[in-house]
């Protein structure tokens, strides 16, 4: 199951955008994170580089 983004919580500072080996996190229009669930490779270290804990494998 690829990683889920809580929307309420996440602050769109983009560590797990950076964090992601494959690029399959973007921030989007409104500046929140979304996961390109096609690309994702449940690795987890964006969930690791989330300083708001938004992010939930």
């Amino acid at each position: 199951m690829p990683v889920k983004v809580d929307q309420e919580l996440c602050v769109g500072c983009g560590a797990c955008e950076a964090t992601c080996p494959v690029g399959a996190i973007k921030l989007n229009d409104v500046g929140k994170a979304e996961v390109d669930e096609s690309a994702c490779l449940e690795c987890g270290a964006c969930v690791g580089g989330c300083p708001v804990e938004a992010l939930s494998l």
